[in-house]
């Protein structure tokens, strides 16, 4: 099972550098953004259902490579827009409906979308998981000498020991795991401001003169595709 697990990591992996790597057309992108956007409404059910950590160790793991999927698709998407001025109906259509008709509006919201996202949603829980990797570390000798005490006034048998020692281990792990994942997390966060940047600007220089459109036609096209994106 465990060479299945990995055998299926490194090949995520895999497909994160590809996308990189090789152009994709836009119904494939279209795709991989549909697989993404209910891949992360599944881990948001999940996240809010589970009654214990415990019950998906697994969720940093994951959360690692939904990042690192996002951050390829990021790449892709960003390929289409500037080489092609199209990421696709998704990309655009969402772009389309944030921005709403008016592109001053439309940018002023998604920046405030992006600061709310990065200053209190990524660092707060960036910081979270901070304390509670360290809160977790911390408590792990203190849990471990109640569960020996315990273990020797008879409360509990040494099988019963066995398994809170493992319950608290995988605590601890669970915690110190989730620290590292937000961390990559707001660097995904980081590199998602840079990417619109990008989209944004570089697409209106290139739109302007590679394609020869006007300056407000660029603008408002880019704009649309950069909110999309983001």
């Amino acid at each position: 099972a465990e060479s299945y697990h990995d055998l299926i990591l490194a090949l995520f992996f895999f497909m994160a550098v590809m996308m990189m790597i090789i152009p994709l057309p836009t119904v494939v992108v279209d795709i991989i953004i549909a697989i993404n956007i209910s891949t992360a409404l599944l881990l948001l059910m999940l996240s809010i259902y589970i009654k214990n950590p415990l019950e998906l160790t697994s969720f940093p793991t994951i959360l690692l490579i939904t990042t690192l999927m996002r951050l390829s698709l990021s790449v892709s998407t960003t390929r289409l827009i500037l080489l092609h001025h199209d990421a696709g109906d998704i990309i655009y259509s969402f772009g389309n409906f944030v921005v709403g008709g008016n592109i001053v509006v439309g940018l002023v919201i998604f920046t405030i979308i992006t600061i709310v996202q990065f200053m209190v949603i990524t660092k707060g829980a960036e910081r979270v998981a901070e304390v509670s990797a360290r809160f977790s570390l911390d408590g792990m000798p203190g849990k471990q000498m109640s569960i020996d005490g315990d273990m020797r006034a008879g409360v509990i048998d040494p099988l019963e020991a066995k398994v809170l020692r493992s319950r608290v281990q995988k605590e601890s792990q669970f915690y110190g795991s989730m620290d590292g994942a937000m961390k990559f997390v707001k660097g995904d966060a980081i590199a998602g401001i840079i990417i619109v940047l990008v989209n944004l600007f570089g697409g209106v220089l290139i739109g302007m003169w590679q394609f020869d459109m006007p300056f407000s036609e660029a603008l408002s096209l880019f704009s649309v595709l950069s909110v999309g994106d983001a």
